[in-house]
């Protein structure tokens, strides 16, 4: 017997098949939007990498900072110069003073001895070997007495206070030492006062002597 009722088609399996396309569909969209998205972002980081004015902004800040490092840097090399300089300088006068002392010493003794002796001799040979050892004692250091009489007068070495008309010595001639000069290696400590020669005037007139009218 025949039924007059249209046979229904299910649709069932059929809608459940719809559902992992469209959530393909839409992952896929979401996809391409981050997709488009890091694209932006590396376009705006290319045209800001290529942007000129940008790029000098950045190698601005970095040789400020640069900069800033070797300027600290220097401060801190010119501070730790100067501590040893200082030391330098410290161990230098104390090395000095160690030196001097045994002469300090010997003079105290001469001064002591000469109150008590009743020879002048013996002083003055007691203060000529105190003097000595002085002397040795700036030599051991590299300081030495400035040679003057009988030298030729040297402005690098000598200030000439008085010249002397004579005919015993040449003109520009160190004649006297008012009072000796020394140098430390190459570099003079004070200047030797002397006297110099110089021609005598015409005529025979002793120095200081007016020119007749």
């Amino acid at each position: 017997m025949s039924s007059d009722h249209p046979q229904r088609v299910n649709d069932g399996p059929a809608g459940h098949d719809d559902a992992p396309v469209a959530a393909r569909a839409a992952r896929d969209a979401g996809d391409g939007q981050a997709r488009e998205e890091q694209a932006e972002k590396e376009q705006v980081a290319q045209a800001e990498a290529a942007d000129p004015l940008e790029q000098a902004r950045v190698e601005i800040g970095r040789i400020k900072d640069q900069l800033l490092r070797t300027a600290a840097e220097l401060d801190n090399f010119r501070k730790r110069a100067r501590r040893e300089i200082d030391d330098a300088q410290a161990r230098g006068r104390e090395e000095m003073l160690r030196e001097l002392l045994p002469v300090f010493d010997n003079l105290e003794r001469a001064v002591v001895h000469a109150g008590q002796a009743s020879d002048p001799k013996s002083v003055s040979d007691g203060m000529s070997i105190v003097l000595r050892q002085f002397i040795d004692t700036l030599g051991k250091m590299g300081i030495r007495r400035v040679a003057t009489v009988g030298r030729a007068f040297d402005p690098r070495e000598h200030d000439a206070i008085q010249q002397i008309e004579t005919a015993d010595h040449p003109a520009g001639t160190v004649v006297a030492e008012v009072q000796p000069g020394y140098t430390m290696g190459d570099r003079l400590v004070r200047a030797a006062m002397v006297v110099v020669a110089k021609p005598p005037q015409a005529g025979g007139d002793g120095p200081g002597e007016p020119e007749p009218d």
